[in-house]
C-alpha cells in the first residue's frame, strides 16, 4: 500500500474537526462553535466562543441571552462573550498575523456581525460544519464574494 492509500481525512475534514476541537474550550452555555483560520494548508490560528479574558464566564453568571429570552440569530450585542470568528481574528492580529487570502473553517455560520468582519480582514472562503439563523451573513459573504461551503456530516 502506498502512503497515499493510508486512511487520512481530507485537508476539509482535517481542519474542521479541529475547529470542533476547538470549540470544546468554550465557555457559552448556549452553543459551543470553534472557529481555525488557514493559509496554504496552515493554520495560522483558531477562536472558540466566550466571555474575553479576564471577565467572568456565563457559567459564573449566567446566560443573559436565556434570562432575556433572546433567540438564537438576534441581539447578538447583547452577551458576554465574543464569536469564535472574532476571537480567532483577534488572535492573528494579536500575534501579527496578517489573515489577508484564507479559509476560515467554523462548527457554524457565522452571524451578519461576524461575516462582516471577515470580509473586511480579506478571508476569501468560509467552510462550515453547521448552520445558523442568519440570512443576511449568507447574503453579505455571497455580495462580497467570498465562497461558503457547508461539509456533509
Amino acid at each position: 500500500m502506498k502512503k497515499d492509500e493510508l486512511n487520512r481525512p481530507s485537508w476539509d475534514e482535517y481542519f474542521s474537526q479541529v475547529a470542533e476541537l476547538v470549540s470544546k474550550r468554550s465557555t457559552c452555555l448556549r452553543r459551543r462553535v470553534g472557529a481555525v483560520i488557514v493559509k496554504d494548508k496552515r493554520i495560522l490560528c483558531t477562536g472558540y466562543n466566550g466571555a474575553p479574558s479576564s471577565v467572568k464566564h456565563c457559567s459564573q453568571t449566567g446566560c443573559i441571552r436565556e434570562k432575556l429570552k433572546i433567540p438564537s440569530g438576534k441581539h447578538n450585542e447583547l452577551c458576554r462573550g465574543l464569536h469564535a470568528e472574532q476571537n480567532a481574528l483577534l488572535q492573528a492580529a494579536l500575534s501579527g498575523v496578517s489573515v489577508r487570502d484564507s479559509v476560515m473553517y467554523i462548527t457554524n455560520q457565522p452571524c451578519i456581525i461576524c461575516a462582516k468582519m471577515l470580509i473586511n480582514a480579506g478571508i476569501k472562503e468560509v467552510i462550515i460544519l453547521d448552520g445558523y439563523p442568519d440570512e443576511m451573513a449568507k447574503d453579505f459573504l455571497r455580495e462580497a464574494g467570498i465562497k461558503l461551503r457547508q461539509l456533509k456530516k
